[in-house]
Formats: structure tokens, sequence, C-alpha cells
């Protein structure tokens, strides 16, 4: 017991800084020459990365495959195998797109990801009205955010989860708000949302995620699952009465991607408890159904069971 309760002495504390110090300065220099690769090469480089997934050292491909048949019981083992292979294929090719981020070009992006129905969004920010928009992680999620940020033309604040490593923590962030778009850790949105509620702008939730550490969740069939959604954006705007929008992404080719923005609940709209949440899953699950190899099956997804007493 007393070696559990190791005494930190001022050396160990020394040191301790000292390592934290040295990955806090680790040079990201690999990243930046990766990325000024020709994204055909890095594509090139996807494919064999996806093929090697599928093929030879196959990832995670237990929960992949456990997810999609119970998702879709309809698909003979040709069209799951394609499904599978296509999940490989484009989440490496969302990998090398992650890398190419920290260097691509703000005109590249516009290029790359066309943004439908941002209008009204922007006409409620002109008239200093907050929004709140939530997507899931279908396609590059990303990318998204980069293409938001460059087109919507007010503040973009962005919920995220912290990386436990520093390094990759600090060069996601960089990555991601290269483009003006400020980054809030997910638990602290709410009160930075109302210490900041005199600025207009649109706050950004990617929110299909499992709520493994919070109280409120709502229950729905989801994928033919009792599954567990993370209740949050409901929450904020109920709060701050922010009128809510949902982001719809698809690829269009490899490297192309198309948003479509489309509204969830009107400002300070009331409504039943779970309800702005449950058309958020069926929009989630529409998209799924759409195109089920860019949402990220190897996750675990379905870790928490729904209580016999759960009345939602």
């Amino acid at each position: 017991m007393t070696s559990m309760l190791r005494e930190v002495t001022p050396e160990h504390g020394r040191n301790r800084n000292v390592a934290a110090t040295s990955a806090h300065r680790r040079s990201a220099w690999w990243v930046r020459l990766v990325s000024r690769l020709p994204l055909g090469l890095l594509y090139a480089i996807a494919a064999l990365l996806g093929w090697l997934a599928f093929r030879v050292f196959p990832y995670r491909a237990h929960v992949v495959r456990a997810n999609l048949t119970l998702a879709f019981p309809d698909f003979d083992e040709t069209r799951l195998r394609q499904v599978m292979q296509g999940y490989y294929s484009g989440f490496a090719q969302m990998l090398v797109e992650v890398v190419k981020s920290a260097t691509l070009a703000p005109e590249e992006i516009r290029r790359r990801v066309r943004i439908q129905n941002l209008e009204q969004p922007r006409a409620l920010l002109a008239q200093g009205q907050s929004v709140l928009l939530v997507a899931a992680h279908q396609c590059n999620w990303e990318w998204m955010l980069l293409g938001l940020t460059l087109e919507l033309g007010f503040p973009l604040d962005a919920a995220y989860k912290p990386l436990v490593d520093n390094w990759a923590e600090r060069e996601m962030k960089k990555v991601r708000s290269r483009f003006g778009s400020r980054l809030v850790p997910a638990k602290d949105l709410l009160p930075d949302i109302i210490k900041r509620r005199d600025v207009a702008r649109a706050v950004a939730i990617v929110a299909d995620q499992e709520p493994t550490t919070s109280e409120h969740k709502h229950w729905t069939r989801f994928l033919n699952r009792d599954t567990a959604f993370y209740m949050g954006p409901e929450e904020i705007a109920r709060v701050t009465r922010f009128p809510v929008f949902f982001i719809a992404m698809r690829r269009t080719g490899r490297g192309y991607y198309e948003m479509d923005i489309r509204p969830l609940a009107g400002p300070g709209e009331p409504s039943r408890s779970g309800a702005l949440t449950e058309r958020y899953a069926r929009l989630v699950e529409e998209q799924i159904h759409a195109a089920p190899s860019d949402w990220p099956w190897s996750h675990k997804r379905w870790r928490l069971k729904k209580s016999l007493y759960h009345n939602r």
C-alpha cells in the first residue's frame, strides 16, 4: 500500500515537467512535409492502407461486421463485404485528407466542400441571433468544420473532445482552427455559451457519439438497436433558445463532399423532452442508410445497455 502512495519529490516533479515540455515541443515537421504531397499520391497511399486494413491486417473487422450485420440484416455476404471494403477505403481517404488539411489552401477546401442552404443560418446570425449546428460522424467531419469556417462569414465555435496525447491535441487544434474557428471542450460548452451570450455566433456539435459520461441520455431505436444519444444539443437549445440546424454530409466523389443545412428546431421552440434528439437521430439514420460506408462502424458505439426500467 505504501508503494502505491509514492511520494512525488521535487525532483520527480521537475522530471515530469521536463517530459511534458519535451512532448509539447515535439516538431510536427513530418506532418507538414507529408501534407505537401499531392493529393493524388496521398490517395494512392490511402488505397494501400485501406486494402491492408481490409485484406491483410483487418482492423476491428469483427466489430465492423457485427455492427453492420445488426444494422442491415437484409445484406447478403456480397453486399456486406462491399460496404466493409468501402468503409475501410473511405476512412483511409479521410485520414490522408486530415493530414492534407494542414496545408490545403482555402480555395481548395471551398472547391471540394460545397454547402447548400446556408442562407437561413446566415440571415439569423446577421440579425444577432446565434445558432446551433449539429452533425454526425459522416464522411469527413474535419473538412466539414473547415468548410463551414470559410463559408459562414460569422464566428464559429466548435465543441470537441480533447485528445489524451498533448502533442496530438496541439496539432489537431492547429488544423481545426487554422481558418478562424474557436474550439471549446464539450464539457465546457454550455458555460462558455452563457458567458459569451452577447456574441452572435454559430455553435457546432458532432453529437452521434455514445454518451458514456453523461447522466442525461435519450434512448431510441437506431439502426435496429436500442441506442443512447447525448442530449447536450437539446439541453443547450432549451437553455439558450437558439434555433437548431442539422448538417447532412455526403461524398460526391473521392475528395469531394456536399453539405446540406436543414432546420431542426426554431428559436425557443417548445417540445417534449427528447423530441429534438429524436429528430436528430432519425436524420442521422437516414444519411447512414443512404451511404452506409461513410459512418465509423469500427467504433464500439453500443457499449451502453438500456435498463428494463428506463422510460425513454
